[in-house]
């Protein structure tokens, strides 16, 4: 269980200017393997998974657990935004025990350069604030994501460190609600 279990979940469909962002359905199984298998998606996440294990691996409706949005495009799935407990034992922490609510997002290469990320990112980041007033939200990124870092800085995250972890050079940012209103 998460901290996000401590409210309704899921909540209704979040609708933006060109989005929705929704539960996972069954319909978005294929999107999910793709999501997972894409080297362009996965080249600072680990890597891709091998489609014929996630094609075994992947359930009837992936994705449906609390803190999961489907990124819906003209009816469409075309990515994911999470916002899910951060692992207590990794470097990157706000307070000294750990557990922090952390942002995330996937989408498919071809829904990449439209702003898709950042209307998606901004709108379940204004679901969060609502849900859980006052509680900030951390997002970690390889240096080497420039893309990613640079989303971070428009939806108002504020470096608080740097570390080495999975080989790589990361940073790690945080989003407070009250802050983070001018966007």
């Amino acid at each position: 269980m998460t901290e996000l279990d401590s409210y309704t979940w899921p909540p209704a469909p979040i609708k933006t200017a060109r989005l929705v962002l929704r539960e996972s359905e069954a319909r978005d199984r294929a999107a999910f393997v793709e999501l997972f298998a894409s080297p362009e998606v996965r080249a600072y996440l680990g890597g891709p998974h091998p489609r014929d294990e996630l094609e075994r691996a992947v359930p009837e409706v992936p994705g449906r657990r609390p803190g999961v949005f489907v990124v819906e495009l003209d009816g469409a799935m075309i990515g994911t935004v999470t916002l899910e407990q951060r692992d207590a034992e990794r470097p990157g922490r706000l307070r000294p025990e750990g557990g922090c609510t952390e942002l995330g997002y996937m989408l498919l290469p071809g829904a990449w350069g439209s702003g898709y990320a950042t209307e998606a990112c901004a709108a379940a980041l204004d679901w969060f604030a609502v849900a859980r007033p006052g509680e900030p939200v951390v997002l970690c990124t390889q240096i080497a994501n420039v893309p990613s870092a640079r989303l971070a800085l428009k939806l108002g995250f504020t470096e608080v460190a740097r570390f080495e972890e999975f080989g790589a050079e990361q940073w790690f940012g945080e989003w407070s609600p009250v802050a983070s209103r001018h966007r």
